[in-house]
């Protein structure tokens, strides 16, 4: 029996990204995001989420993307992302959220060696669902060393709301 894996479907400048369902807390709506100052162009500032605060990333500047305008179709995913050796929650805007879908993990394939450098490191592999393309994130690689002050926003933040 081929083993399964569920993923929630998102969809980034007409692409398809996988995010292991493990890792989803919860899909809002897009609404007002506090910013910070001084934080790097891809982290868009906090929200608040019952009482919480997580830091907000634009999924589409992280990947080096072009940033679009909010439509009625963006989302905020709130994830559980391992940053080091502890775990934080993070929200990622997508351009939109498709459904939560079923890949057989032995059908992923690796990132094509395309013999020069490009930026796959954040992918985990890659999975198809119909004649589509899935990219399956590797939620800790894409949350980069680089990031990992992202955690120390969120403590302070947590801790002011209670």
């Amino acid at each position: 029996m081929a083993e399964l894996a569920q993923y929630l479907t998102l969809g980034l400048a007409g692409e398809t990204f996988g995010i292991s369902i493990r890792n989803v807390r919860e899909i809002l709506d897009m609404r007002p995001i506090a910013r910070l100052p001084h934080a790097p162009e891809f982290m868009l500032g906090m929200i608040d989420v019952r009482g919480s605060g997580y830091p907000i990333l634009d999924l589409r500047l992280k990947l080096d993307l072009p940033a679009v305008a909010a439509t009625e179709a963006t989302r905020i995913i709130i994830l559980d992302v391992p940053v080091g050796d502890r775990v934080v929650g993070v929200g990622f805007v997508a351009d939109c959220v498709y459904e939560v879908t079923d890949i057989e993990e032995s059908s992923l394939e690796q990132v094509p060696d395309v013999g020069g450098k490009w930026k796959s490191d954040y992918i985990a592999g890659i999975g198809r669902k119909g004649d589509r393309f899935v990219i399956i994130f590797d939620l800790a690689r894409l949350m980069t060393a680089t990031d990992a002050s992202i955690g120390v926003v969120a403590t302070p933040s947590n801790q002011l709301a209670a």
